[in-house]
């Protein structure tokens, strides 16, 4: 069992959480509290974290690991019709936020303030010896989320907490670090004794990217659909990153070639993870896909297979379980299907999609992240999106949503450039097969990214 969190803190070092308008210098929180006196109150309860900023969430993870028996993080867009079952089936007794007032629903929870611009002296920090647990709510489910039960090992399994503190480090990521991309990174950073650049409530990308570049930020992460939405905004360019990290979704080579062009001297790597699995390898090659070699790999720690092509992860970084839910998280060896669907072409596996994302066109399938990754090639398109339609013929068709990359000469105007729908079919045709070229093309301003940094996708 790991140390709590609140141990990672060196108060000697002058390192801080910053979001869009506070900062908290860690080291305050050494010899003080965000809590009003009243930490002590929530020793052995479950816990029930639903604040409005991301700088708040990560203080009451730094104060509560060790004190609360269970910490859940309820990310800010979880319906409030989910919020009373979520607590329910956690047993949360208690709520911590931000606000003075917290509608918790038909809950009888005691809720607890707190302040990270008022940190309260303490004399003597309280024990943190209980074994926390800390539960994370999946994203993209239908109805109420499942809640993954990790604990702080298993949540840094990748992290290398015996590294040199590197004070100069500092994060920033897209994610939100109620989710558990975003949680990732706000563990490396307190493990690497660096600072770490959160978002604001409402804060746009290109305020954001202002926000990293006057901060100084030296490694950033996010999942493809941040990172094109980034390089959309001219804020980027304020931005002189030292590494960048992408994960939450497949990072297909135009993603990769377009990031190397607008950074071309920062090292960009891609690394795969799961709430459920943890984090399983990353790739900095400058290639989509991974190795196939990882497939035969065992190094003690992670092992990887495909099954049914399904890419299969056996690893100590697993969650421990689902709560509140009797599907298995594991299979009888121990290994989680995390859905992503993988091909293996020579020497080197390809990710094509999400299993339950199949368009079936006629009795063929078709993963719509496999047209994407084409579409997204094109020189004119910034980013696409493959749904499908019904056909009585076929059952379904293919169709896309672009978003056109401005030109110099483009003028703004909404109406459609000539012949850019028929230019990206005959490409499409040069490189799929029939029945995955779309049908239909659709230009659009822009595409919605949901709260998890994800490609919202329509379901027909």
């Amino acid at each position: 069992m790991r140390r709590p969190l609140w141990h990672t803190i060196d108060h000697k070092y002058s390192v801080s959480l910053f979001d869009c308008d506070r900062n908290l210098e860690l080291g305050a929180l050494v010899n003080g509290s965000c809590l009003n006196g009243r930490i002590e109150e929530l020793r052995g309860r479950s816990v029930l974290i639903a604040t409005q900023s991301q700088l708040a969430a990560a203080t009451a993870l730094i104060e509560l690991d060790g004190i609360a028996r269970r910490l859940i993080l309820c990310p800010p867009d979880l319906p409030a019709d989910h919020i009373s079952a979520v607590m329910a089936q956690a047993d949360a007794s208690a709520v911590v936020s931000d606000q003075e007032t917290w509608q918790i629903g038909e809950s009888d929870a005691e809720l607890f303030t707190l302040r990270c611009a008022m940190i309260d002296r303490v004399a003597i920090q309280p024990a943190r010896d209980e074994a926390t647990q800390w539960v994370l709510l999946t994203s993209g489910t239908a109805g109420v989320p499942k809640m993954v039960v990790h604990t702080l090992s298993t949540l840094m399994g990748a992290i290398d907490s015996d590294a040199t503190p590197n004070r100069d480090m500092v994060w920033a990521t897209f994610y939100d670090v109620r989710r558990y991309g975003g949680l990732q990174v706000l563990l490396r950073t307190l493990a690497g004794g660096g600072s770490m650049v959160m978002s604001g409530t409402g804060q746009t990308p290109a305020d954001f990217l202002a926000q990293a570049a006057a901060r100084r930020v030296t490694h950033m992460s996010g999942t493809p659909s941040h990172w094109r939405r980034a390089l959309m905004s001219p804020a980027a360019r304020m931005c002189a990153p030292k590494y960048i990290r992408l994960s939450g979704e497949i990072a297909d080579q135009p993603i990769l070639d377009g990031i190397r062009a607008f950074f071309p001297n920062t090292p960009v790597a891609h690394a795969f993870a799961s709430t459920e699995a943890g984090v399983a390898f990353e790739v900095g090659d400058g290639l989509a896909g991974f190795p196939a070699n990882l497939l035969a790999h065992e190094d003690g720690t992670v092992r990887l297979r495909i099954e049914d092509g399904s890419l299969r992860i056996r690893s100590p970084r697993t969650a421990l379980r689902y709560l509140a839910n009797e599907e298995a998280l594991c299979d009888k060896d121990g290994f989680v299907d995390t859905g992503d669907m993988v091909e293996r072409r020579g020497d080197r596996c390809y990710f094509v999609g999400r299993r339950g994302g199949v368009i079936n066109v006629g009795g063929l399938k078709v993963h719509p992240e496999e047209i994407e990754a084409v579409i997204n090639r094109h020189p004119r398109i910034e980013l696409s999106r493959v749904g499908s339609r019904k056909s009585p013929i076929t059952g379904a068709i293919v169709v896309a949503d672009i978003v056109i990359r401005p030109l110099p000469s483009d003028d703004g105007s909404p109406f459609e450039p000539d012949g850019l729908k028929t230019d990206i079919v005959e490409y499409c045709r040069g490189l799929l097969p029939p029945h995955k070229v779309p049908s239909a093309i659709r230009i659009v301003p822009s595409l919605e990214i949901a709260a998890s940094g994800k490609l919202v996708r329509v379901i027909a």
